[in-house]
Parts: C-alpha cells; structure tokens; sequence
C-alpha cells in the first residue's frame, strides 16, 4: 500500500463515501451542504460584479467616446500684435483639419462651432449646448449617426436642428416641430445688449445612450451657427477621433505640432480620467472584499473537515492499521475538501455567467418588482445596468476559490493523516 500511486482509485471511492455520508454514518451532510452552497453563493456574487463592473466602464467610455470628441484642438491667437488681447477663435480651419487628419492614426478631424444657449417651446425651457458641424462631418460620429434610438431623418440636418432625446422630452417636442434657441450675446445697441433669438425646425431626434449628451446636445449646420453665434469664416474648435482612444497621450504631441504656437488640447481623459480612477480604485476594493467573501465561504470547509476528520477517527485507525500510509489518508480528506471547493466553484461560474447573460431580463423583473425606477440614468449617466463577460474575470475567479479552497483543505488532511492509530482505535 506504501507504494500506490498518488490519488488511486480507491483513495477517491473513499472520500466520496465520506462526502456523501449521513450524520448517522458519522457523516457531516449538513456542513457539506453549507460549505457547497457558500462557495457556490461567494464565486457567483465575484463573477457578477466582476461583470457588471466591466460593462459598466465599457459602456460608460464608449458613451463617451462614441458622441464626444476624443481630442479638442483649440488655437490661442492675439488679435492684434502688441495689443494683449487673444481670441480662441479659429480661421483657416478647413485647412488646419485637414493637416490634423493627415497624421497617423487619427481618424476623422471636424471643425466645430460651439455656444451655450436656450432652448425654448411654449412653456418648456432648457439649456442646450449647440454644436455647429458640417453634415458629412456629423455622419461619422457614430453615436449620433447610429443611435440607439433615433427618430426623423437624419438627411435633412440641412433644413433644421438635431437635438438629443432627453432634450426634446424636457421641451416637450418631437419632429417636426419648431424651437427657439436664445442666446444673450446678441447685438449690442445703444440700450445694452439684445439677445439673440432663432427658430428651427425639430428634424432629428438621437438617443445617444448617454444621459447628460441626450439631455442638453443639439447640432445645428456650421454655416448656421456661424450666422447665429456671429462666427462667419472661423471655428472655435476641432474635435479630433484616433484610432485607438486607450492611447490618446501618444496622439498628443504630433496635434500640438500641427496646432503650433498658442495651441492646446483637451482630450477624452481630461474631461473623465478622474471618474475612471475613482472607479479603478472602488474595482480593486470591490475585489477585495469579495475575495474575503470567497475566503470566508472557503473557511466552512474546515469546519466541516474537522468534523468529518473528527467523526471518522475510527476508520482511519482501520485503514492506517490495513497499512494505508499518511500520504493516502491525507489524499482523501483532502479530496474531501477540495472536492466541495471545486464543485461549489463550478456551480457559481455557471450561475455568474447565466447572470451576466441573462442581466437584461433579470434586470428588468427587479424593475419591475420595485415598481420602476430602481435604476436612475440622471445619476449614473447610462440607462441600463450593463454587463460584460470577460474570460480574464472568470478565471481570474476560478483561480481565488480553487486555490483558497485547496490550499485550506491541506491543513484538517494532514491533521488526518498524523492521527496515531493506536490513539484512534483505543476507545473503540
């Protein structure tokens, strides 16, 4: 017996004896069960939230990056040399796009005419920053041209104002209706500044899939905003997208170079690089915690052990005696233990990755039993819980409760397998 080879047949048939014995057998069902269930409840709670985590910093950054520029390029000028007095705003601005979209690696280059106005219908007011873009320049932003939900038609952006979904429920419009926007830099007359005031038609309606763009975004054509912010023949920015926005930094120099003097960027890291690491920080904390969580569902396989090792003193005195060696008996206690990890471990990668899955449907019931209105877009800028399943997450959760479930399994084993036979069968 001394020379059987590791985990043999019969080490295995044993331990699942003891596995599936009744407290009457000298078993411990019960805290077999706990300890099944608690591996299984702590691995699916890690893979959950290791998805949702995900999808919800997937989902938040391409929000961000599908609708908004991922560098704005700005140009400081003096107005007059000597004078002290700059202006940002940007002529030649057809040619200097077309230098930036000459580098490599970015993608689209779109001057821009922007300014914060008021929006008004009836009643309804709301404020509205106003892009002014080319046409074929708004066709390649993809969150706008592919919306998630659009109404109207795009091609007629020429013959009036896109507005963003929450922005048209806050004036309470739909296509085809007309709104005026307000600005307070109007024309300026001997009695103070006039507003500027302007009507269009309602032409198209996006839902980009960001709460705070859909809330407050409009595009109006460039030649228009010109007319209307009293910009005729410069652009106050061009919005810039690159090929690979995880690598924004190295994007940076050659833009500056392009830009030249009096120039600076603004770029999609600026503006969210500081919700992003507070969401990193609060991820490697959530991962902690749950690891506890896995550690401590680990730990009710000790205590089942122990009481498993506890109640089958006698048997392993027999077995010992029958001249099985410390190694076999520490195999099968530990096949035991690690036996209940293993299966608990499996049954919650099955039950995290159905969540993950299913997390529409799931989400909806509990919507639905909470009456509505469990999840708040206006606080958390996207408007469903999202949720991505990536193979590095379960594996990385596979290998936290296989290796402390296996690891703690190695100590009630050994305490097995150093049991004195004579001691173990002396009151038997």
């Amino acid at each position: 017996m001394a020379s059987t080879a590791p985990f043999a047949k019969f080490e295995w048939m044993i331990a699942w004896r003891y596995i599936r014995a009744k407290r009457a057998e000298g078993g411990v069902s019960v805290m077999t069960w706990i300890s099944l269930v608690g591996v299984t409840l702590a691995v699916f709670a890690l893979i959950a939230t290791l998805a949702v985590r995900s999808g919800f910093r997937a989902e938040f950054v391409d929000t961000i990056l599908g609708a908004n520029a991922h560098v704005a390029a700005y140009r400081q000028s003096e107005v007059v040399a000597g004078s002290g007095q700059y202006t940002q705003l940007i002529s030649g601005y057809d040619e200097l796009a077309e230098e930036l979209r000459a580098i490599e690696g970015v993608t689209r280059a779109a001057p821009l005419v922007r300014g914060q106005v008021m929006g008004n219908r009836a009643n309804a007011n709301a404020a509205v920053d106003v892009y002014g873009i080319a046409f074929e320049d708004l066709l390649t932003i993809p969150r706008i041209a592919q919306p998630e939900e659009s109404s109207g038609d795009i091609n007629d952006f020429q013959d009036g104002i896109a507005i963003g979904s929450g922005l048209a429920r806050e004036l309470n419009v739909s296509v085809g209706d007309r709104i005026k926007i307000i600005s307070p830099n109007g024309a300026r007359t001997a009695l103070g500044t006039t507003p500027r005031v302007n009507a269009y038609d309602v032409v198209y309606i996006f839902t980009a899939g960001r709460y705070d763009i859909d809330k407050i975004r409009a595009y109006l054509p460039i030649a228009e905003a010109q007319t209307f912010f009293n910009r005729d023949g410069v652009a106050t920015e061009i919005e810039v997208f690159v090929e690979n926005p995880d690598e924004i930094d190295t994007y940076v120099p050659r833009i500056m170079e392009v830009i030249g003097q009096g120039g600076y960027v603004w770029t999609w890291r600026d503006s969210a690089g500081a919700f992003l690491r507070a969401l990193a920080v609060e991820d490697n904390v959530m991962f902690v915690i749950l690891s506890i969580l896995v550690l401590i569902a680990s730990m009710n396989i000790i205590s089942g052990l122990i009481m498993l090792v506890k109640n089958k003193g006698r048997d392993i005195g027999i077995l010992r005696t029958m001249g099985l060696s410390e190694g076999s008996i520490l195999r099968i206690f530990f096949i035991c233990g690690a036996g209940i990890g293993t299966i608990g471990t499996i049954f919650g990668v099955i039950l995290g990755c159905l969540f993950a899955i299913y997390i529409d449907q799931i989400f909806s019931f509990v919507n639905y039993l909470g009456g509505g209105g469990v999840w708040d877009p206006s606080i958390r800028g996207i408007y469903q819980l999202p949720a991505e399943l990536r193979l590095e997450d379960v594996l990385k959760s596979v290998a936290l409760s296989l290796g402390l479930s296996w690891i703690i399994t190695i100590f009630p084993a050994r305490r097995a397998a150093r049991m004195n036979p004579v001691e173990a069968l002396r009151y038997e």
